[in-house]
């Protein structure tokens, strides 16, 4: 689908809609005639997004939050309520936990858990029978980079659940492929976005290299474009495709060494 193509009926559900790499994805919908579904804790953020999207497509605001274990379900009947169609699905709501796994009580990790991972299931679960029924459907769920690279010290949840996503996601891709139905693991590496300023990882992550970073726009764009074409995985950028090759090609040991060796630049395992 280009932004020159009839949209088919239905709305896109964005979670994390508030910002980054959700916020620039509903744009990207928007701009190809997508209406939209927007979903996230901050009600003031969705309704200046609504607000700058409506010129272009309807727009529908859910304020949720998916680290309470109802958040999901109650999500999807709000929706129904509405009398709203999902035909695309953007799992995208996520953050990182700084520190050490024991620095942080269960609860946290708990919840860390329920965003990065059980929503995402369940999300899929409740919506994809409409799909199939349908027979037309699209779930892009936001993976990452640290999924395919060696895991470092810090952060420990964050790689394991997007590993997760994308185990999730290309299994889903073959069970759905002739159903009408694309499922697409996007994985981004380090892209300009509040989410290391969340994580209070800023001040490190700029010392690294600006040939490493993409604007959330492209990632928005790449990832919608794989999507639509029906592609199980998308690493964005040409410097993401290298390291994950790198990665996987390298020896074990000089891989978790080079890892080792940069980690401190964008893992707090303190």
């Amino acid at each position: 689908m280009s932004p020159n193509d009839p949209a088919p009926p239905g709305h896109a559900l964005v979670t994390g809609a508030s910002s980054g790499i959700g916020a620039a994805i509903a744009r990207e919908y928007a701009r190809r005639g997508v209406p939209l579904v927007l979903t996230a804790r901050r009600e003031d953020r969705l309704q200046a997004l609504a607000a700058e999207l409506r010129p272009l497509v309807d727009v529908a605001v859910f304020p949720e939050d998916l680290a309470d274990p109802a958040g999901p379900g109650r999500l999807v009947d709000a929706i129904d309520e509405r009398g709203l169609v999902v035909s695309r699905l953007v799992n995208n709501a996520g953050y990182g936990v700084p520190g050490r796994f024991l620095s942080r009580d269960w609860a946290t990790h708990s919840a860390f858990l329920q965003v990065l991972v059980a929503s995402v299931a369940e999300l899929t679960w409740r919506l994809l029978p409409g799909m199939e029924a349908r027979g037309f459907g699209r779930v892009l769920n936001v993976a990452s980079l640290a999924a395919l690279v060696p895991s470092s010290a810090g952060h420990t949840l964050y790689g394991a659940s997007k590993a997760f996503v994308i185990r999730f996601s290309e299994s889903l891709a073959r069970e759905e492929r002739a159903r009408g139905v694309h499922v697409t693991a996007l994985c981004p590496g380090m892209t300009y976005s509040e989410f290391h300023d969340v994580n209070g990882m800023r001040p490190r992550v700029s010392k690294l290299p600006k040939w490493l970073w993409q604007d959330a726009d492209s990632v928005a764009r790449l990832g919608v474009d794989a999507v639509e074409r029906g592609d199980a995985r998308c690493v964005a950028g040409v410097a993401n495709r290298l390291l994950a090759g790198l990665s996987k090609y390298l020896p074990e040991g000089v891989a978790r060494a080079l890892v080792d060796g940069r980690s401190k630049d964008f893992r707090d395992a303190d």
